[in-house]
């Protein structure tokens, strides 16, 4: 991102996008409370989207949980079936699922990520998702690295064998992977929802864009807060900020207690955030339990003392850009204010061919620049005056 001098004031930042994350695939029911409520059955993953879009989420980050056993489903018709349920309980919410599946493990077992071919076929949901989200970069994903042990007080992750899963927990994502991943997701008319784990990962994205592998809207979110991926250090956030395209939407999620000061910095900044007990049980004093509401409401008031607005759902869409491809790569660096690609005998810094003017960006219907439709929508009058 560019910041200019007024781009932290309240009224030139776009709304505040907040994601919710209630269903903690990492957790079972009794590592929370009754009031922080991890829901099991399917009325209370239901309502818990219920309850969210009410308090100001606009997305749902969604895992579902098989409520025979309490664990997190690996059955594709649950997940179509509960997609079902969320469009007709909160229509107008953004729905998108987790592409781990699920990797919380059971004491000694391994903790891992599911198979690439059980994560492809998640684009395969019907009723399909807005999104899906998409790892690209195989990286250790270690909370134990960062967060001592008392900080999981109360949870099973204070048995030893629990603590070894985690701390060897990797998240695997090769170009064998992500590659196919984002090809069957925009076939199956589904965004991909880039999950990144630092900023070499959000450099993968940007070269398979390059490339011609992906040539659409670049949206997705950072996992940090653990070893083997961007830590608590917030000059590293701020390099994700710093270095993330001006037309992308990110989201910037991370671990334990450590999501309060990261939201609070991200929501001045006018980025986005997300929410939720899948990532922290806990308020800011150690030992206090929190609910995905609580939450959600923290970041809602924290936007409003800033003057922020708060996203509505039809704005959400629009930031995401659901729905949009582009024709070609030019197009998609275009929209994504980055630079295109060197041709040959070009030197120095690259910039888009214009005729040096400012001119409105072309709408198409999509309300995006179409890279190629500047000389076209130029006024006749205007180039004469150049001429």
């Amino acid at each position: 991102m560019y910041f200019t001098d007024d781009s932290l004031l309240p009224e030139n930042q776009a709304p505040l996008m907040i994601t919710a994350a209630p269903y903690g695939p990492m957790w079972m029911p009794g590592d929370c409370t009754p009031e922080q409520h991890l829901p099991v059955s399917w009325d209370e993953q239901t309502q818990a989207a219920v309850d969210c879009y009410n308090a100001g989420a606009t997305v749902l980050h969604i895992h579902v949980r098989d409520p025979k056993t309490g664990h997190i489903s690996k059955n594709l018709r649950d997940y179509g079936e509960q997609v079902a349920r969320l469009r007709r309980a909160v229509p107008k919410m953004i729905l998108q699922v987790g592409g781990s599946i699920s990797f919380a493990p059971e004491p000694g077992e391994e903790a891992k990520f599911q198979s690439y071919d059980s994560r492809h076929k998640l684009a395969e949901i019907d009723p399909k998702p807005d999104q899906v989200t998409v790892a690209c970069g195989t990286s250790l994903y270690d909370l134990t690295a960062l967060h001592p042990v008392d900080e999981f007080a109360g949870t099973r992750f204070t048995n030893p064998a629990m603590l070894h899963a985690m701390a060897n927990l990797v998240a695997d994502s090769t170009p064998d992977f992500y590659l196919e991943n984002i090809k069957q997701m925009v076939q199956h008319g589904i965004q991909p929802y880039f999950a990144l784990a630092d900023v070499h990962g959000l450099e993968l994205v940007e070269r398979l864009i390059r490339r011609g592998y992906y040539m659409g809207p670049m949206n997705g979110f950072f996992s940090i807060g653990g070893g083997g991926m961007c830590g608590a250090n917030p000059f590293d956030l701020m390099e994700l900020i710093r270095r993330t395209p001006h037309g992308s939407c990110f989201t910037y999620q991370t671990t334990f207690r450590l999501t309060h000061p990261v939201s609070a910095i991200c929501i001045a900044l006018g980025q986005h955030t997300r929410a939720g007990i899948e990532d922290n049980l806990w308020d800011t004093k150690k030992g206090v339990r929190m609910s995905t509401i609580q939450m959600i409401e923290r970041h809602v008031r924290m936007a409003k003392e800033l003057g922020r607005a708060i996203a509505t759902p039809e704005q959400a869409r629009q930031m995401l850009k659901l729905g949009i491809t582009y024709k070609s790569t030019e197009e998609t660096l275009a929209n994504l204010g980055l630079p295109p690609n060197r041709q040959p005998g070009s030197m120095g810094f690259l910039v888009h061919k214009t005729d040096g003017r400012f001119h409105p960006a072309a709408q198409g219907g999509c309300g995006h620049i179409h890279a190629g439709d500047w000389e076209e929508r130029l006024d006749v009058r205007d180039l004469a005056l150049t001429k």
